[in-house]
């Protein structure tokens, strides 16, 4: 019987059934092919090249289920990654999902037969976090990609740096507030005593008279103007303190939050400096180079850098996001890399292991011998001078 031509209808449905979903007791997963209706299917199976796909099983079965189960499960995470993320979504609905795609792998050929056990697997082996409820089983994808940790970590970093700065403004506010109250609060009443001695003790006026002590005699009225010089000098004297006091601590308050904005100006998001020593957390850069100390030969576009291997001289281009900084020992030349004080060469002094920081002596520059209490670790790290 001729086959029917391209654009007749028969060719034409035979096309559209083709491209849809068949049912599953017609496929055969070791030949990877799809049959229309019982009969084909009983055609394929008798055909030579299926004898043979069934005699290379029958070599070794374990080796063919395990690699059709890790391909169904790499296959279901990874949709289940790309298209819900960690959201909490039914696990037949992104079965079905998975199933739409014609040439998927079938369950059927892998070490779980149903769906129910395949979720509660996933559970038992920490691939996602599995419930069951009324309406069946959920599940949420657990991410654990080194990229993700690290995102979250920089987000962390961020969100307590932020924290940082509102309770110092909390602590400064507080420190206005208590000196406020200091100045308003009324002095205390004198309590007047009575005298009591004992009946022994005697008790001795002194009267000492000199020449020095003589005042000498003036007008009425001179005295009258004199006396009221006398008692305006110490009111006035005590009101010139006072303000200048005030001043003065208005000088330190505004001089403080002028060093606050410096800071938070000269801030930036990127750290990178050429000349210091940096350690590589990514495998992506390859195997040469993961947790390696490498040098900052050249920074490009505030983000990237071009490191360099001591060993081999080797070169790449990193992102700061996979490098990180490297404390040296105490006495050690470092480089200030973020904050007010960006590019000054500094010596280590201390290194506070609780708080994750460093005390250094800024060595070189108009800021010299100034010391730097509480700086973190990502924002000094060690020069290329002292390897």
């Amino acid at each position: 019987m001729p086959k029917h031509g391209f654009l007749t209808p028969k060719a034409i449905a035979n096309r559209i059934k083709a491209k849809g979903l068949q049912k599953l007791r017609w496929y055969c997963q070791m030949c990877q092919k799809q049959c229309r209706d019982e009969n084909g299917f009983k055609c394929h199976t008798m055909s030579e090249s299926h004898q043979r796909q069934l005699l290379l099983f029958a070599e070794n079965p374990d080796k063919y289920i395990d690699q059709f189960s890790q391909d169904f499960l790499d296959d279901f995470i990874q949709l289940l990654k790309r298209r819900f993320g960690t959201k909490r979504i039914h696990a037949n609905q992104v079965y079905q999902e998975y199933i739409a795609d014609r040439n998927h792998l079938h369950m059927n050929a892998t070490q779980w037969e149903t769906l129910t056990e395949f979720v509660k697997w996933l559970g038992r082996e920490g691939h996602c976090i599995v419930d069951e409820t009324e309406k069946g089983w959920f599940i949420s994808y657990i991410d654990r990609d080194p990229e993700t940790i690290q995102r979250q970590q920089a987000l962390l970093k961020q969100e307590k740096m932020k924290l940082d700065d509102e309770e110092r403004m909390a602590k400064f506010f507080q420190r206005q507030m208590e000196k406020d109250k200091e100045k308003s609060r009324p002095l205390p009443d004198t309590v007047y005593t009575e005298l009591q001695k004992s009946e022994d003790e005697k008790i001795a006026f002194v009267m000492k008279s000199s020449e020095k002590s003589k005042k000498p005699v003036v007008d009425a009225k001179q005295n009258a103007l004199i006396a009221a010089a006398s008692k305006s000098a110490p009111i006035n004297t005590s009101k010139k303190q006072s303000e200048d006091k005030k001043r003065k601590l208005a000088l330190e308050e505004i001089m403080e939050q002028e060093k606050l904005s410096q800071e938070k100006k000269s801030r930036k998001d990127y750290w990178l400096a050429p000349g210091i020593i940096v350690k590589v957390l990514s495998k992506k850069l390859g195997e040469e180079f993961y947790q390696k100390k490498t040098v900052v030969k050249e920074v490009k576009d505030c983000y990237f850098a071009v490191i360099e291997l001591h060993d081999s001289g080797k070169k790449t281009v990193a992102h700061q996001k996979h490098l990180e900084t490297v404390i040296p020992s105490v006495g050690r030349k470092v480089l200030i890399l973020n904050g007010a004080f960006r590019g000054c060469e500094a010596i280590l002094l201390d290194v506070n292991f609780e708080t994750f920081s460093v005390k250094v002596k800024i060595a070189a520059g108009a800021f010299k011998g100034k010391i730097l209490e509480s700086v973190k670790y990502e924002e000094v790290s060690k020069l290329e001078a002292q390897t």
